[in-house]
């Protein structure tokens, strides 16, 4: 059972939980429309854990504080684990899209597909091409070049300079004419012969 609050002590912890919500959404650098979910979510749990609050040992705001402390830590933890399981970006259909005002579910149509509900601007056609392209050029590469390609693409530099032995200097020269090959035969960055002179 809760403990009996005053319509004061409330208004405190009403208070609290927007000012707390302001700043974990100024620091997660959340789009403006999820200021209200997030102060709603604060306050929630606050309530929540209302029946451990004991006046003897201080004052509701204060009971407050260290609540939504910890519950704030809680969701900018989660929030970066999302983040970085997304590839760093916010996928959210309020954010806005880079360059433009309105934000991204106002500008796609359902006939867009799932990517471009997730912010990518490319289709089922255009990746089947890729991955024909990729596979045409790396058939054509030397085995140790598509053994590098292969390796790059499951693991971190320091594995392959541990796994093979090679310096990391050595290995980033063979990155380098590994990415001018790939260059050369349209994969990669356009080759500019006046660049790399």
């Amino acid at each position: 059972m809760f403990p009996p609050i005053s319509p004061d002590d409330l208004a405190t912890l009403i208070d609290e939980a927007a000012i707390a919500a302001r700043r974990l959404h100024h620091k997660l650098m959340l789009p403006s429309a999820d200021l209200d979910d997030l102060r709603q979510d604060l306050l929630v749990d606050l309530i929540c854990r209302l029946p451990g609050f004991d006046a003897r040992r201080g004052s509701i705001g204060a009971f407050a504080n260290i609540v939504l402390r910890n519950q704030s830590s809680r969701i900018a933890i989660r929030h970066h684990r999302q983040r970085r399981m997304q590839g760093g970006t916010v996928l959210s259909l309020d954010a806005p899209v880079s360059g433009a005002t309105e934000p991204l579910g106002c500008l796609l149509a359902e006939a867009d597909g799932l990517a471009a509900w997730h912010g990518q601007d490319r289709s089922a056609t255009d990746d089947a091409d890729t991955l024909n392209d990729l596979a045409r050029v790396l058939g054509g590469l030397p085995g140790e070049a598509r053994g590098l390609c292969a390796a790059l693409g499951t693991c971190a530099v320091a594995e392959i300079v541990e796994r093979t032995g090679t310096s990391r200097s050595a290995l980033y020269r063979h990155i380098a004419r590994l990415r001018l090959d790939l260059a050369m035969r349209g994969i990669g960055a356009e080759w500019d012969g006046s660049k790399a002179a």
